[in-house]
């Protein structure tokens, strides 16, 4: 894929030493139910690594910031289910999901990661925005 390509799939992106993660969002209608103040977004998260030697993924830490302005915090092992290695010049694609009690919020937060030297380094995730359809009461 040209850069350009990937600016567009993917509108969000942040890269930390060499590796690049990328970020898609989209509302997910059909697992919503705004009249039980439900709103449900889907995020497709590609993870590059341009560096000269493995990387692997250990942990996760987002902070979901809601509507309201209130911040939950989220950590743990992996990513769904998985601690990927990412060989030098390859990516690792998954796709998550985030509930809200409110039709807007935003995203972001950081994996820990391990190179080949068993260094761990931390790897920033974009801040991006989860909206809904305009809610009309």
């Amino acid at each position: 894929m040209t850069a350009s390509t990937l600016a567009i799939l993917f509108p969000y992106s942040a890269q930390t030493r060499d590796v690049t993660v990328r970020v898609s969002v989209s509302f997910l209608p059909e697992q919503s139910d705004p009249a039980s103040r439900n709103w449900f977004w889907a995020y497709h998260i590609r993870l590059e690594n341009g560096g000269q030697h493995d990387v692997q993924l250990l942990t996760r830490r987002w902070v979901i910031i809601d509507g309201r302005g209130t911040r939950h915090l989220v950590e743990g092992e992996g990513v769904v289910g998985e601690q990927p290695i990412i060989a030098p010049g390859q990516s690792y694609d998954y796709v998550s999901g985030c509930p809200l009690d409110t039709p807007t919020g935003s995203m972001e937060g950081s994996y820990q990661m391990v190179d080949a030297d068993g260094a761990l380094f931390d790897v920033a995730i974009p801040r991006f925005s989860l909206v809904g359809p305009e809610v009309t009461e």
